[in-house]
């Protein structure tokens, strides 16, 4: 296992094919300033380009997820002449939420604490949300007079439906763990002293399953949300031709016929 430079407000941890990215800001509760965003954006792509990892983890350190903008800095920004949140949002945010939602490799946020703002925004882009017990949700940013961001007009509604969406961006409130579960938030609650160990457990699942398939799975569901039927089946066409070729593939025929347990490669 390596990791980057724990004094980092983003840090990298490699465990064989599962990398964890972590925000580590903890005394702030992973507020995001630019360092911060910066930083995030900089691991997520070193990580969505690399081969080797197989299975991307984001998380928070300390009591927090991620409580969103830093407010802090943001006071001081809004000092300046030249500030408008437009920038943040096209430079830092947006490409940080596509790279979690379209990086060809499957993603995980481990939330172990409260997701607020863009916090929850970027755990709603991943494929699985794994909520400690003591963890909870806020679409905060109506609550500072603000609109949504880093895809949250787009991911919410699509995990538990339009009017709900509207609800909890209208009317911010912590959404906790149990209730995030029963609306379609959470993928899974975990205790919180067995939180951890049952992240680790899931990535590494993953990690050692059949990259490319899931990378194409990715792709065709994003894809169907937007097309036809008949653009839909056509795009699933092109993946499984795909993913067909691969050596994954190969090796789960042959596994198959001679009744063995396959062994991917993620290739």
């Amino acid at each position: 296992m390596t990791d980057t430079t724990v004094s980092s407000p983003v840090t990298l941890e490699r465990d064989g094919g599962v990398a964890t990215v972590r925000l580590n800001r903890p005394d702030a509760m992973n507020a995001l300033d630019t360092a911060t965003k910066e930083a995030l954006l900089t691991t997520l792509r070193e990580v969505a380009e690399d081969e080797s990892v197989r299975c991307v983890v984001l998380t928070g350190s300390g009591r927090a997820f991620c409580v969103g903008q830093d407010l802090k800095e943001h006071v001081q920004q809004m000092q300046s002449d030249s500030f408008g949140l437009g920038s943040t949002v096209q430079e830092h945010y947006n490409p940080v939420v596509e790279l979690l939602a379209t990086m060809d490799k499957p993603v995980i946020a481990a939330v172990n604490g409260v997701a607020a703002g863009a916090g929850a925004s970027f755990a709603f882009a991943t494929d699985l949300r794994i909520l400690a017990a003591s963890a909870g949700f806020n679409m905060a940013f109506t609550g500072i007079a603000l609109s949504c961001d880093s895809g949250a007009s787009y991911h919410l509604p699509r995990l538990i439906g339009t009017a709900r969406a509207k609800e909890l961006l209208l009317r911010p409130r912590t959404v906790k763990a149990e209730e995030a579960l029963s609306l379609g938030l959470a993928s899974e609650v975990v205790a919180d002293e067995e939180f951890e160990a049952h992240v680790r457990e899931v990535a590494q699942t993953l990690a050692a399953g059949p990259t490319k398939a899931y990378g194409a799975v990715r792709r065709a569901v994003a894809f169907s949300a937007g097309h036809t039927l008949s653009e839909s089946l056509a795009h699933e066409g092109e993946l499984m031709n795909s993913t067909g070729a691969t050596a994954d593939h190969r090796a789960a025929v042959a596994a198959f016929l001679a009744k063995e347990k396959p062994v991917f490669e993620g290739r």
